[in-house]
């Protein structure tokens, strides 16, 4: 199956000038052309976009997701080197969500907060509680 660019935004929700900048930047190698020069999207292509953009979500800069991708076309012998990048990028994203959680924590509790002083009344019901721990 085949896709055009305006297909593959769509579908990815990316603009169209994203998808040409990642092809200028020679980070969809494989991509293929009509005679005409229009891109021709298949669905390896739409897999590659997936790592490039959660790569690019973890704060990769795209000089580095090109090395990823040069690293792909040279085979077997760069495992690691791939390997490597997403132990990284696993590391960096379970530190975000250590930290989101924490701050989803600290919402959670201000909210159980003024929820029990919206149906008190008051809050001096929190003071009430603190003096007897």
């Amino acid at each position: 199956m085949t896709y055009s660019i305006g297909e593959v935004a769509r579908m990815l929700g990316l603009t169209i000038y994203t998808l040409r900048y990642y092809d200028k930047e020679g980070l969809l190698p494989n991509l293929k052309r009509t005679p005409s020069g229009t891109r021709i999207f298949v669905d390896s292509d739409i897999d590659t976009l997936k790592v490039i953009e959660c790569l690019k979500n973890t704060g990769v800069p795209i000089k580095e997701i090109k090395n990823f991708i040069d690293w792909c076309a040279q085979g077997d012998s760069t495992l690691q080197q791939r390997y490597d990048m997403f132990i990284e990028r696993k590391a960096i994203v379970e530190a975000q969500l250590e930290k989101i959680q924490k701050t989803a924590d600290a919402i959670n509790f201000k909210c159980w907060y003024y929820k029990t002083a919206l149906d008190a009344g008051t809050e001096s019901i929190h003071k009430k509680t603190e003096e007897k721990s």
